[in-house]
């Protein structure tokens, strides 16, 4: 395939995501005015309670009538709670920063002094994220769902993993509040470690008996989604990556990199519990790349033990108080109901 084709392959491929996401939003928006009709109907209309009871069974069936599919009473009562959760007023959005700031990338319309927020993605996210009953956690993944571009079963599936609640673990109240805002920003590591990391999707049952071999072997099979569950940014390097001091041989788990914080990530997999030889030898592993094999522009090396249990005294003694190279962070096998992590996170506020 020559030149040209390549560029006309890719303005296809281009116009086609266009398109798409352009009739995502129009869909949506659609949905938003007809709940707006629905609500301003309910409110001027006949102060009959049957009238009400009765409006959407009537509008219901003088669309199907016309041939137009997907307007059932259910669903117009969705679009009416729609409309009802996602208009605010001008007053109330003065201190919701994320959508004045990023109007470039999203859909804001304007109707005397209303001001409608509502971000580029489908109508199945938008009918997911209303069973979420706490705003701030339904804001955080309309928002992580509009900047990673998770497709449907990438949202339900960090819902269930109690995402949120991870992240609300490892930060105070006002950083939380600005990554509801304005998504997760990437800054340092910290941003991007969970506790623990969900691993559900590589099909191991929670027990001993596995190796780390096997536990490795199962991450690899399964590189995208473990990926997605560490974080943004993140590029695989390989497995078993060989390094060589002083004539003996070391062999890293997983290395991979992070565009964001522009340096090498280098993973060490422990099916048992963790010990300061296992700190140690990660240090050494950081060394290696910080002295060896990074660049001058990158940033220092990132060290992480993944293990199945942990004792964070033994962390803190270990490693250098001023420490932000090393890391220790369980991980389950598991999935996790939302009410546990929704117990921890009101236990640890």
């Amino acid at each position: 395939m020559n030149d040209l084709s390549n560029r006309i392959v890719s303005l296809i491929i281009d116009a086609r995501s266009k398109v798409a996401s352009f009739a995502n939003s129009a869909m949506v928006i659609t949905y938003f005015e007809i709940g707006k009709m629905i609500v301003e109907e309910l409110q001027n209309g006949e102060k009959r309670a049957e009238y009400g009871a009765n409006l959407l069974k009537i509008v219901s069936n003088d669309l199907t009538s016309k041939n137009l599919k997907g307007f059932s009473v259910p669903n117009l009562e969705r679009m009416r709670n729609f409309y009802a959760m996602y208009s605010i007023s001008s007053n109330d959005l003065r201190n919701s920063k994320v959508f004045l700031n990023s109007s470039n990338h999203l859909r804001i319309s304007e109707n005397n002094d209303l001001v409608v927020r509502i971000l580029p993605i489908s109508w199945s996210h938008y009918m997911f994220l209303m069973r979420i009953e706490d705003e701030k956690e339904r804001q955080f993944y309309e928002v992580e769902s509009f900047l990673n571009h998770w497709k449907l079963k990438d949202l339900e599936r960090q819902f269930n993993s109690g995402l949120f609640e991870r992240i609300s673990l490892s930060k105070n109240k006002e950083e939380v509040l600005q990554i509801v805002k304005n998504g997760q920003v990437v800054e340092n590591f910290n941003d991007i470690l969970k506790e623990p990391l969900i691993l559900e999707f590589l099909g191991l049952e929670e027990k001993e008996c596995y190796s780390e071999t096997d536990l490795e072997t199962a991450i690899i099979n399964h590189i995208e989604k473990f990926m997605l569950e560490l974080g943004k940014g993140f590029f695989f390097g390989g497995r078993q990556v060989r390094f060589t001091f002083e004539e003996e041989h070391f062999r890293v788990d997983l290395v991979f990199y992070n565009r964001l914080l522009q340096c090498f990530v280098l993973i060490d997999l422990k099916i048992g519990k963790l010990t300061h030889q296992d700190l140690g030898q990660m240090q050494m592993y950081v060394n290696y790349y910080d002295r060896f094999v990074k660049s001058e522009t990158e940033n220092p090396t990132i060290g992480v033990i993944l293990c199945k249990d942990k004792k964070q005294a033994l962390v803190e003694i270990t490693l250098p108080e001023n420490n932000s190279q090393i890391y220790a962070s369980k991980y389950q096998t598991i999935l996790p109901s939302k009410e546990d992590f929704q117990h921890i996170l009101n236990d640890y506020e």
